[in-house]
């Protein structure tokens, strides 16, 4: 999967959170609860993890993410992208001030190791149920 470079190398902060609803429009931020914060080297390990997320082909789910992550450099004013995961239909959404149309809308493969590892992340961020 791509990542914004520019974004990721000035990223100092990353909220993951659990989304609740769809946004109204595209382009606003996905509707949840902040149920973590990364920063360091936690930050940087999720983001190359989430780089290395192999391909795949579209799925029909009707796109329904369960997880998404806001990327904020240090001055912490408006997030550089966010990225929503749907680990049913394998599809990412992407926006954001850094995000090129080219990467709007992505598919991950999530069913590899690497998905598994991120979708368990995820789930230990907001312990509880959670898909």
């Amino acid at each position: 999967m791509q990542l914004p470079a520019e974004a990721v190398a000035v990223t100092a902060l990353i909220e993951v959170v659990r989304i609740s609803a769809l946004p109204a429009e595209r382009g606003v931020p996905y509707p949840g609860r902040v149920v973590a914060h990364w920063t360091g080297r936690e930050a940087a390990d999720a983001l190359t993890l989430i780089g290395t997320l192999p391909d795949s082909g579209q799925y029909r789910c009707g796109f329904s993410p369960g997880w998404s992550i806001r990327a904020y450099e240090d001055s912490l004013d408006l997030a550089l992208f966010e990225a929503a995961f749907c680990f049913t239909c394998h599809e990412v959404r992407m926006h954001g001030p850094a995000v090129p149309p080219a990467l709007n809308t992505q598919f991950f493969d999530a069913d590899s190791p690497s998905a598994r590892t991120l979708l368990n992340l995820f789930r230990t961020a907001a312990p509880g149920p959670a898909g």
